[in-house]
């Protein structure tokens, strides 16, 4: 008698859209529900424009890097990828991009900054005159922090600013899109599928 493969490789669609916050807590709740299934493989599908704002993207690396130690993740970019969506395109145990896509990140908006005068608990500095245009954004820290992960995989801080090529992700190791095919042929023929609902 047989049983049935109760750990089944989970497709998980992530849709890159404008002004979506809402949308992102809803599917990171998602995420951690699928990932609690303990699958195999969890295939996480980026498609879409835009990109998920910094804060978001590292909700979702920390709900992604407490999965299981057995699942395995797969991110598959169906289209180009900007910013926080990157790292986590980049998080993939393999990782599969559309040919012609391109990677974009800006450049650190506090790379000018002194850290003691924007990060609390940094030491103690006279202040200095700010105009009322100057405050830090809590956002652009979270982007830092973006960079720093992405630096883990790529010389974030070089090619900040620049498009990045497939070429250039396959030149770091980054790609291997028919090895990473068969392997994903392979596993989707002999494997059950689940679909986690948008």
């Amino acid at each position: 008698m047989k049983t049935k493969d109760k750990k089944a490789i989970c497709e998980f669609r992530l849709k890159v859209k404008a002004y979506a916050g809402a949308y992102y807590v809803k599917r990171a709740l998602k995420l951690e529900v699928a990932l609690k299934m303990k699958p195999k493989v969890l295939r996480l599908e980026i498609i879409g424009e835009g990109e998920i704002c910094p804060d978001t993207a590292l909700l979702y690396r920390s709900i992604l890097m407490n999965r299981a130690v057995e699942t395995q993740l797969i991110t598959d970019a169906r289209s180009s990828l900007q910013g926080g969506t990157v790292l986590l395109w980049l998080l993939g145990d393999q990782r599969t991009i559309r040919e012609d896509a391109r990677v974009f990140f800006k450049r650190n908006p506090l790379a000018d900054e002194d850290p003691a005068e924007v990060y609390a608990g940094l030491g103690v500095t006279e202040s200095k005159y700010k105009d009322s245009y100057s405050s830090v954004d809590p956002e652009d820290a979270d982007y830092a922090r973006v960079l720093e992960l992405i630096n883990e995989f790529l010389p974030a801080y070089e090619f900040a600013g620049r498009i990045v090529t497939v070429s250039v992700l396959r030149e770091f190791g980054l790609l291997d899109n028919q090895r990473i095919d068969n392997v994903l042929a392979g596993i989707f023929s002999k494997s059950r599928r689940v679909e986690v609902p948008t």
